[in-house]
């Protein structure tokens, strides 16, 4: 589920970065793939090492290789560098605009898993970091960045986010608040629904906009009016106090991105 949230912002930009009438790069897109992969592998190396000492204190996560000390930490520093020079081979088939733009992201990858050892809010750092393909995806086809499509594109992806991590953080909210780690689940409490529809609004709204400034067509707007549609059910059905629940609601929007793909890619026809 993690790869699939953090592949489909990527091919979003590159699918409305296509010309009128064409479809998305599939080398592109395939490319994109397997940096998904790798990318999503090396934050989980990362956060693992950042957090190897909390892990073995919540039940979900005790059982994770450093934390069960099944590898060492020099193992998973040998693992993390085989990670990321793979990632680079795949950063350095992309234009020179789209290296620098890439590489610039690895500080927050690497920040990200900090966060919530000091504010309530790690899901929006996880948001901004998740969703740099949003602006990757579109200077890998087109050469630079046109922000007028590529900044509300990427917060519609990090509200989207603060959606679906905030209903994650919820599984271990109990587990979190004994250790001492923040979440949005923690901090919203009571008003996570409330919230939720806030991000869900504010994320409808930008990519509303980012279609009107690359002249989408109807398809694209019913896609995520149907994406609207989803995240609503999510928000209303959510039983916060159970996490079975949770998991499946967050994995869920892996539906929600390709929804919005589809119409991306059939508004572009």
């Amino acid at each position: 589920a993690g790869t699939w949230l953090l592949y489909l912002p990527c091919s979003w930009s590159i699918a409305l970065a296509a010309a009128p009438g064409c479809l998305p790069d599939g080398r592109m897109l395939a490319l994109f793939g397997v940096g998904a992969v790798l990318m999503r592998g090396a934050g989980c190396t990362i956060n693992d090492m950042w957090d190897r000492d909390y892990d073995r204190k919540v039940a979900r996560t005790a059982s994770r290789p450093l934390a069960a000390g099944d590898i060492s930490t020099f193992q998973s520093f040998v693992f993390l560098g085989g990670q990321l020079s793979l990632a680079l081979c795949v950063l350095l088939c992309l234009n020179y605009y789209s290296i620098l733009l890439g590489a610039a992201s690895l500080s927050l990858v690497i920040t990200y898993p900090l966060m919530k050892r000091i504010t309530y809010w790690p899901q929006l750092f996880l948001g901004l970091t998740f969703n740099w393909g949003a602006l990757l995806g579109w200077s890998a086809i087109r050469g630079s960045c046109e922000w007028a499509v590529c900044l509300p594109l990427y917060v519609a992806g990090v509200m989207w986010t603060l959606v679906y991590d905030t209903i994650y953080a919820h599984q271990d909210k109990r587990d979190d608040a004994v250790v001492g780690v923040r979440s949005t689940a923690l901090h919203f409490q009571e008003d996570t629904k409330r919230w939720l529809s806030g991000f869900s609004l504010a994320m409808l709204l930008s990519l509303c906009l980012a279609g009107l400034n690359c002249s989408q067509t109807f398809p694209y707007y019913s896609a995520v009016a149907a994406a609207g549609l989803h995240l609503a059910h999510q928000i209303y059905t959510l039983d916060t106090e159970r996490p079975e629940d949770c998991w499946k609601k967050f994995a869920s929007n892996r539906t929600v991105g390709i929804l919005l793909f589809t119409g991306i890619l059939l508004g572009n026809l």
